[in-house]
């Protein structure tokens, strides 16, 4: 089926074609010339009217004019060219020559295309939903992923789809659940392991704990004193002097001897203060018998961290220890040359409210550790997925780090704008395209797709929270109980022969 004709000048990136028919933004297109079959992808369509142009300012002008009805109305759209179909993809050294009919592509070229070694299934394409669209795992796991969408544009619903999608290759997904939306989710492919926001201060470093006990960072003299002490209740712990449950006690313990001496610093006795403050402010977090998080993580499952009970910082302190950890020992395991212990510490980390833990505009102690993964978390086995519905808070850095994109319906400006600088990939026509997308469509582009695509995601067929309130509903169905409830008192009153 012909769409259109090559008009103006082309280059080997982009046409412009003229049609007498309106085809759709996102349909995928061939042109063949020099001995190849290009594919290209409709990114833009203008409608127009040569006789109907904004120069003409007389109303009754142009309304005489539409009563004719002129034939002087055209299509003009513009292709981007994704690469020769009988060559892997690979992009055309020679343009194409104007005058060169430009046709829909065949399914059976994109069912090709969307034959992948492991696929991911997100969906169908918009334009053709008899076409499925598979993205490639690996380069998820590898090279990272962002989900970006404005609220209630399907977010969530696609992070479900790709969780449970993930667990038919058995891959160990952890979820930092900020709200609690994934706790009580069921999965087709997989079952959920919830894990408590539960951590042995014996496992956490010197800068982690300083944090949770609020020495400031430009508190010298308390940093100081509470590093003696830190390191001294390590070595008592070593020797046996102190038991290793109860480590904050064990630093508080060694303070609390140095304030008895005369002449001591008051400001032992602020850290003491501080400490103590620490103990009973975390100690829903605290778990002295508890063992590393990361030994909870179970393989084929879902591993959901439960952070909607704790306060930003708390949450910020945990991730950071979680990742901090886990770059740690997927390291060693590099270092070690052990191949099978590398893979085996392979994690698949999703980021729910990328935006809170990965600030844009300010630093955290997540952020820098989000950061680092991004950075490095491929060489070994570490993959990262941010997840948020305010892209332009979320970190630059960070976010220029994922290759992958799944971007639903964006409408603000600015939040097009952060992500369209993040990505190579994502040009200005599609960028145009996301205010128009319906709820559940995204563009989904980067290493894992070897073509842009438009896709209508699928519908989660587990159980998950996370779907607006129905307040309206719950209201309305309240007051038509509690009439019910006075009906049937009446009714029981009349039965005993009480009349009203």
């Amino acid at each position: 089926m012909v769409v259109g004709i090559c008009v103006g000048e082309t280059s080997l990136t982009e046409v412009t074609f003229i049609s007498d028919k309106m085809p759709k933004v996102g349909e995928y297109v061939t042109i063949e010339y020099d001995g190849k079959k290009v594919l290209g992808m409709i990114e833009n369509l203008i409608r127009g009217n040569d006789a109907l142009n904004v120069d003409i300012n007389d109303f009754k002008a142009i309304q005489k004019i539409s009563r004719i009805g002129v034939e002087d109305n055209y299509i003009r759209g513009k292709v981007k060219i994704l690469g020769d179909v009988n060559d892997n993809l690979k992009l055309p050294r020679t343009p194409v020559l104007p005058g060169t009919e430009i046709n829909l592509a065949d399914g059976e070229i994109l069912k090709k295309i969307f034959n992948v070694k492991n696929p991911i299934r997100l969906g169908t394409l918009v334009n053709q939903s008899d076409v499925e669209v598979n993205v490639e795992a690996n380069p998820i796991l590898s090279r990272h992923l962002a989900i970006l969408a404005m609220t209630g544009a399907g977010k969530s619903n696609t992070v479900s789809v790709l969780i449970d999608q993930m667990m038919g290759y058995n891959v160990p997904v952890f979820v930092f659940d900020m709200h609690g939306e994934y706790k009580d989710a069921e999965f087709p492919n997989g079952s959920v392991n919830v894990i408590k926001p539960k951590v042995n201060p014996k496992f956490m470093n010197f800068y982690e704990i300083k944090k949770l006990v609020n020495i400031p960072s430009n508190g010298y003299i308390q940093e100081r004193h509470f590093r003696r002490a830190f390191n001294a209740a390590q070595k008592d712990i070593t020797d046996g002097v102190a038991h290793e449950n109860n480590f904050l006690k064990a630093i508080y313990d060694i303070l609390e001897k140095d304030s008895n001496v005369e002449g001591s610093d008051k400001q032992i006795v602020d850290v003491m203060n501080k400490i103590e403050d620490a103990m009973e402010r975390y100690s829903n977090i605290f778990d002295q018998y508890s063992g590393d998080i990361l030994s909870s993580i179970k393989m084929a499952h879902v591993n959901v961290l439960d952070l909607s009970q704790v306060d930003e910082s708390v949450a910020s302190v945990l991730v950071s220890h979680i990742l901090r950890s886990s770059l740690k020992r997927s390291k060693n395991a590099a270092n070690s040359g052990d191949k099978k212990e590398l893979m085996d510490n392979s994690v698949f980390f999703i980021l729910e409210e990328a935006h809170i833990l990965a600030p844009n505009k300010r630093d955290s102690d997540s952020k820098r550790w989000i950061q680092r993964v991004a950075r490095e978390g491929r060489k070994f086995g570490l993959g990262l997925c941010l997840v948020s519905q305010s892209p332009k808070t979320v970190d630059h850095d960070a976010l220029s780090q994922m290759n992958n994109m799944i971007i639903l319906r964006l409408v603000e400006p600015e939040d097009q704008r952060h992500v369209q600088s993040a990505s190579e990939s994502l040009s200005q026509d599609l960028i145009n395209q996301l205010p128009s997308l319906n709820v559940g469509e995204a563009i989904v582009l980067g290493l894992m797709s070897k073509v842009p695509t438009l896709v209508k995601i699928d519908e989660f067929k587990g159980r998950r929270h996370g779907d607006d309130m129905d307040i309206v509903s719950h209201f309305k169905d309240a007051v038509k109980k509690e009439q019910e409830e006075v009906k049937k008192q009446e009714d029981e009153l009349m039965d005993m022969g009480y009349d009203y």
